[in-house]
């Protein structure tokens, strides 16, 4: 078989459980579809719970322990730095670009930067910044914004969301035919539809949604009754059982949390799935388009997104933590001719795993020291064995990390803990028995073994880890 052409979808702040195939309350078709043909990672863990670490760390293979980039920050990923786009291109593909990437400041004109997002590895570009940064900087998009008159009532929208009540739920001033994740499904289907080269095609679409602010334009604002939300998980008053332990990022967080109302919560909520459907059918827009050109059995198929979305849970918005909610993540595949479709894999995984994926697939290879992994062997591995299990052997990683803050959050398929910035454990939690994670073991005397086998094999993962950035395996 010739090459297949790939596509990598990208969501921004797509809690793990968005997913119709999933938590049922979100109706995702085509991405439900994508996880029928395919395979579907139930255990995938964001590099990091924010945007410009994880999305720094999937282009480069590196942990934020390497790159030095803890958190949401002034960043210029460097021109020389090797890339998964780049191993792509080299493996003689064409290489495109439609939404958010965030390897460089999202200030300014994107515009003036393709040249860099050529040198990243990608060819034919059209970025945009988030749904914040797209109220301040230029771009194809937001021009057009301009041009419409359009960008000043967002922009106005956006200062007075955030100078009173960010969980502000009510529709976007752009309406439907110009909100972002419409502008990014369209030029993505524009492109392919129009693609006449002789080179196998690699096209990334990264959807700004449905991130935060709530502003889901209509039809997708009302599509969801908010009483047909699921609650949002509690923090229960004895969350640390009584034990006395160390502190953390998180409990600053829990201690200066927002609090959103019930009401405002289920809002939230049913606005949120509204994007997370919109988003749903623009990517079906870009299956009919792909099918249209006869290239869909040959065409690679990965999706995933950047990090959760807290909605209430917890009594917290945004992201930011290392609690399920905003550091879990979906993630499907689809390869035809290589695995079983309508797989199920429980295995940790973690996020920056897809570019080993993407590149393996294009029969390139990676000559940069890195420490993501290709899925291809337990890809090759799995079977259909129910909607919570996997096969035997289809074991991807013995646990994942997720960083924050100089903070380290490592899980298993039972365990999962957290080390604060000193060092500590100050999260433990046992996922088999509280998959809601309503019970921090930390501190607790009668799992102080576990948690320090844990914290061991944490810091034998960071010693394991200490590349020469620039330099060979």
């Amino acid at each position: 078989m010739r090459q297949p052409n790939i596509l990598l979808l990208m969501t921004d702040q797509q809690r793990w459980d968005a997913l119709g195939c999933v938590g049922g309350w979100a109706r995702t078709p085509a991405l439900d579809r994508i996880a029928a043909e395919g395979a579907r990672f139930t255990n995938c863990v964001s590099n990091s719970p924010v945007c410009i670490p994880t999305r720094l760390s999937l282009a480069t293979g590196l942990y934020p322990h390497n790159t030095g980039v803890w958190n949401n920050l002034h960043h210029q990923m460097s021109a020389q730095q090797p890339t998964w786009m780049q191993a792509v291109r080299a493996a003689g593909y064409r290489t495109s670009l439609f939404g958010k990437t965030h390897l460089h400041p999202h200030s300014g004109d994107l515009r003036a930067r393709e040249g860099l997002m050529r040198l990243y590895g990608l060819d034919d570009v059209d970025e945009i910044g988030g749904p914040r940064a797209s109220a301040r900087c230029l771009s194809h998009m937001t021009a057009g914004w301009a041009a419409k008159g359009k960008w000043e009532a967002y922009r106005e929208d956006y200062r007075e969301r955030f100078a009173n009540k960010p969980h502000t739920v009510r529709p976007s001033t752009l309406g439907l035919e110009d909100y972002a994740d419409r502008y990014v499904g369209e030029r993505a289907r524009q492109y392919l539809s129009r693609y006449d080269r002789d080179q196998p095609w690699c096209c990334w679409v990264s959807f700004g949604g449905p991130h935060e602010p709530w502003d889901a334009p209509e039809p997708y604002a009302s599509m969801y009754d908010p009483r047909d939300m699921p609650a949002p998980l509690d923090l229960p008053a004895d969350w640390d059982g009584g034990a006395t332990r160390p502190r953390g990022a998180l409990d600053d967080r829990l201690a200066s949390r927002p609090a959103p109302t019930a009401e405002e919560v289920a809002a939230m909520r049913a606005n949120y799935a509204g994007n997370v459907s919109l988003i749903d059918d623009e990517i079906a827009g870009v299956i009919e388009v792909i099918e249209a050109r006869g290239e869909w059995d040959n065409t690679v198929v990965v999706m995933s997104s950047d990090h959760g979305e807290m909605n209430g849970d917890f009594g917290l918005i945004y992201k930011s933590q290392f609690l399920n909610s905003a550091a879990r993540v979906p993630l499907l595949v689809r390869a035809p001719g290589r695995t079983t479709a309508g797989s199920v894999c429980t295995s940790p995984v973690e996020w920056f795993d897809i570019g080993p994926t993407l590149v393996e697939a294009a029969g390139g290879e990676l000559r940069h020291r890195h420490f993501a992994r290709s899925l291809g062997p337990v890809l090759d591995s799995l079977a259909p064995e129910g909607p919570a299990s996997a096969s035997p052997g289809a074991t991807h990683r013995s646990e994942a990390l997720c960083e924050l803050d100089n903070e380290i959050a490592m899980l298993d398929e039972r365990w999962k803990m957290a080390l604060n910035a000193a060092g500590q454990t100050y999260l433990l939690f046992d996922l088999q028995s509280d998959p809601d994670e309503q019970h921090n073991l930390a501190g607790d005397a009668g799992y102080a073994d576990v948690a320090g086998q844990l914290r061991q094999r944490v810091l034998e993962r960071l010693v394991q880890s200490q590349p020469n950035l620039h330099g060979t395996d």
